[in-house]
């Protein structure tokens, strides 16, 4: 009943124009502290850093209690975890925050941010998911049954190539030079894809559904093509030690893109063009994520996966690199976002 009491009447827009000064002041101190310590902010900002900080908490749990925008709440919940970590980090040690230890916290939260707002569009993202492993699935089991199947999915002259170098194997492993020029290849078409799967999810989500459907019924085919030709172990060795990272990115790109599309196709009280806007916003952090997920991919695949390494460890590492962006995405962050929500719970408390 405490937080409900804090909702205002105001509409969202009147009660952030209300609230935008303070937010941007304390902004503006965290940032100065962040990059020359606390001792930048003066006697003046060291004394208004701990009532902005408390008023922005009571404004956080007003914004969640009113269910406000995504962008707005997401705004607020990195304001006070920015202002939470000047603001008790330095006293907790009794000194000054150094800037390394800032910017170690700001790394922190950045890191946590991701799996966040993975998991705040979780609908969308588990509808990719289906759409891209659905037909994969679908397109590797009906290779394997009749491998003309694929070629009605691939064009043959890019499937006999794969056929011939996978059953090659990879004992002799690759230069170095063709190691860099693949890693640069596997950059440009991934980020190629990915962005297809995002940008497109501005046709009402249609083009990111179709994307997502395409890809994996493609891959599908590839793979049990491969599979049906006596190279299944050696292309399952070449993609487990990337596939996680790069699957998983252009799943959750395409995940961001049917998020776009859904904003214009259901935008609420909204403009379209403001849903849009918002959505937008709220998916970038996703859409930044996947891109670093990309270019790790990427450098995976151009340097290890074919290299001459051992099939077990080959193996055993794409297992745990599964084991570490799964447990990554779905729990980083849970325990300082249960953390934060209790402290707003308790600064709501004491402010009414």
């Amino acid at each position: 009943m405490a937080v409900m009491a804090l909702v205002s009447p105001l509409t969202e827009a009147a009660f952030a124009g209300r609230r935008k000064g303070d937010w941007e002041r304390l902004d503006a101190l965290v940032a100065a502290a962040q990059n020359r310590g606390l001792r930048a902010l003066g006697p003046e900002g060291v004394a208004q850093l701990s009532p902005l900080y408390r008023d922005v908490c009571a404004d956080l749990s007003r914004a969640q209690a009113a269910r406000y925008s995504a962008p707005l709440v997401d705004y607020l919940q990195a304001l006070t975890a920015a202002a939470h970590a000047v603001v008790y980090g330095g006293h907790a040690r009794g000194r000054w925050l150094g800037s390394a230890h800032v910017r170690g916290s700001a790394l922190r939260v950045a890191l946590e941010a991701f799996p966040r707002a993975v998991r705040r569009h979780k609908g969308a993202m588990l509808l990719a998911f289906l759409l891209f492993f659905g037909p994969f699935f679908a397109g590797l089991l009906a290779t394997l049954a009749d491998p003309a199947f694929a070629v009605r999915i691939v064009p043959e002259s890019q499937l006999r190539p794969l056929v011939e170098a996978y059953q090659q194997g990879f004992s002799a492993g690759r230069g170095t030079g063709v190691d860099a020029a693949m890693a640069g290849f596997y950059v440009n078409n991934n980020v190629g894809i990915a962005l297809r799967c995002f940008a497109t999810g501005l046709l009402f989500g249609l083009g990111s559904a179709f994307y997502l459907v395409q890809n994996g019924l493609a891959t599908g085919a590839i793979v049990g093509y491969v599979a049906a030709h006596g190279a299944g172990a050696n292309i399952l060795t070449f993609i487990v030690g990337h596939g996680s990272l790069e699957l998983g990115a252009i799943v959750l790109a395409g995940g961001s893109g049917l998020s776009l599309g859904w904003s214009i196709v259901a935008p609420g009280d909204r403009t379209r063009l403001a849903s849009l806007q918002a959505a937008a916003r709220s998916v970038m952090v996703v859409v930044f994520g996947a891109a670093v997920m990309l270019f790790m991919a990427a450098a995976v695949e151009g340097f290890w996966s074919a290299s001459s390494l051992p099939t077990v460890v080959k193996r055993g590492a794409g297992v745990a690199m599964f084991v570490v962006v799964l447990s990554y995405v779905l729990l980083a962050g849970r325990r300082s976002e249960r953390a934060a929500a209790l402290e707003r719970a308790e600064e709501a408390d004491r402010w009414t």
